[in-house]
């Protein structure tokens, strides 16, 4: 005999036989309450903001707290990127960007369904200062938060709108300085992490700061910043650049005052006072500033950066904390822009680097010689930016008695050796997020194979255990040895190695061409390096 089921039923079997979809997330934080998405076993909140919309009259001024709203804020999307022009032409790097808006500042959250207690990472995207957002796909937090974290990614001020200082800016503010709003809102972000990151499951005392490029610049800036001190806990710099910065009035290290350059600016832009500056259409200023050649940069104001980074470093006075940093082989081979003109051969190219460099001419040559011009040219200017730079973070916080780490990432595959960017600036990335499948469009396509899954399984294990205990670890992969022992490093190639002596005389050499440049006083260390380096200046007290 056949059952017969009436269509009520049948249609009653199929909704209770059917998987229950997870109810949307809510957390009632300290600042308000949010709602957010469930994404498998993750809670995704993105858009969340941390300070007041910094328009009309609050554009360029320090970022002013948020009251605590009432309901409950949707968060199911991410927030506008901030201000920046659009992207002039093809890159690896270049994103269809999602709505801009001043109205910029939040930041995403991605919390284990069970989380309590769990180390917190926050991420401070790259762009030179000038580009980028929190949103990116390539910085997705769910595989790294499922290593048991908190990952929290920013919008921070950019351009001009971040980073443009002006007397009459000045005059107004409590400190009577300007410029470094975009740090400043960087530290509002981490105060939002302080105060609200237990009602996602976070530990505010287990904080890392991470970035890579012109985020790690954030980090560092971060660690010698007074207002940011007690935010964190942990600091990684991915291709830091520890290069001189404007004052904020003097003319120093053969830089512009920044706030000369502000005005000088406001001129360009055919405005001259601060009614007419802030009534300006925001596309316009994004635009326009960049078409001036302006280049957003902190700027040492005494008060939220107390000096050059390389002085408050050699003085022991930056946040005593973990530090994991490194660099990539390739840094140059998408940078090129950084490169001087060559030289039209080796003897004019040897010429160049013994005007220059004087009595270390020679090692300079032993290091990048006249033989292989392109490749000494890419190698001097990744060693004198990110490679000093990633040595010194490592060397200085091994001084203060801090876990320091170094890394080398030196890996290629197929689509990168076909275009001469084996281990290219930002190539990390993907492996350290897990996120080979989100790159940007033109971004050389990564194997989905055994051996490039391992890597990042690797990468993400080793930076989720620092983050966790302030040491890198990663299970069936060798220990990373602290840079205090015999200058230990882990080299990231087909697969990590530890090693010991990264470039062996590499970073001292350029360590005593930037003392003798700081001692001078008026000459800049940034991109002048190699064929285009200024005349080494005269041996000074403390420098070789």
């Amino acid at each position: 005999m056949i059952a017969r089921f009436s269509p009520f039923a049948l249609l009653l079997a199929a909704l209770l036989s059917a998987p229950v979809a997870a109810a949307d997330p809510v957390v009632d934080a300290p600042d308000g309450a949010v709602r957010g998405v469930q994404e498998r076993d993750m809670r995704v909140f993105r858009g969340i903001p941390y300070a007041q919309p910094p328009v009309g009259e609050r554009r360029w001024r320090a970022p002013a707290a948020l009251p605590r709203w009432d309901g409950t804020r949707d968060t199911t999307k991410f927030g506008a990127a901030c201000m920046q022009p659009k992207p002039r032409g093809p890159s690896i790097y270049a994103w269809d960007l999602p709505a801009m808006s001043e109205d910029c500042l939040s930041l995403n959250v991605w919390a284990p369904q069970n989380a309590k207690g769990a180390p917190v990472f926050v991420w401070i995207h790259g762009g030179a200062l000038s580009s980028g957002s929190g949103a990116d796909p390539l910085y997705d937090g769910s595989a790294l938060a499922r290593r048991g974290m908190i990952v929290v990614t920013i919008n921070y001020r950019l351009g001009m709108f971040g980073w443009f200082a002006h007397p009459a800016l000045s005059a107004e503010a409590p400190d009577h300085v300007s410029g470094n709003y975009g740090l400043l809102d960087q530290v509002a972000a981490l105060e939002w992490v302080k105060r609200n990151i237990a009602a996602f499951g976070g530990d505010a005392g287990n904080v890392t700061i991470a970035g890579e490029s012109a985020g790690a610049l954030s980090v560092m800036y971060l660690m010698a910043a007074p207002p940011a001190r007690g935010l964190f806990h942990k600091a990684i710099a991915e291709s830091g650049y520890m290069v001189s910065a404007p004052a904020l009035r003097e003319a120093i290290n053969g830089m512009v005052p920044a706030e000369a350059q502000g005005v000088d600016l406001a001129a360009r832009l055919g405005v001259a006072d601060l009614a007419a500056l802030r009534a300006l259409p925001a596309a316009d200023i994004a635009e326009k500033a960049r078409a001036t050649g302006y280049f957003p940069f902190p700027n040492v104001d005494g008060k939220v950066v107390p000096r050059q980074l390389v002085d408050t470093f050699d003085k022991g006075e930056q946040a005593p904390v973990p530090m994991l940093a490194g660099f990539n082989s390739g840094e140059i081979r998408s940078l090129r822009f950084l490169l001087p003109k060559p030289p039209a051969d080796a003897a004019a190219y040897e010429a160049a680097i013994r005007a220059g460099y004087g009595e270390f001419a020679d090692l300079f040559l032993a290091r990048y010689p006249a033989k292989a011009i392109e490749q000494s040219m890419l190698a001097a200017t990744r060693d004198a930016m990110y490679g000093w730079t990633s040595e010194r973070l490592a060397s200085d916080q091994a001084a203060l008695g801090q876990g320091a780490y170094l890394y080398f990432f030196d890996h290629g595959y197929p689509a990168t050796e076909e275009w001469n960017l084996h281990g290219f600036h930002a190539a990390e990335l993907p492996y350290v997020f897990g996120t080979a499948t989100r790159t940007p469009p033109l971004w050389p396509k990564i194997p989905d194979n055994l051996a490039e899954r391992k890597l990042s399984e690797a990468m993400g294990d080793y930076w989720a255990s620092f983050a966790r205990a302030g040491w890198p670890r990663a299970k069936g992969w060798p220990d990373w040895p602290a840079y205090a022992d015999n200058r230990g490093f882990l080299h990231i190639a087909d697969v990590p190695r530890a090693g010991h002596n990264l470039l062996p005389g590499t970073a001292a050499l350029h360590e005593a061409v930037v003392c003798r440049r700081r001692a001078a006083g008026n000459i800049a260390w940034n991109w002048n390096v190699g064929v285009i380096s200024p005349p080494l200046p005269p041996k000074a007290a403390g420098c070789q």
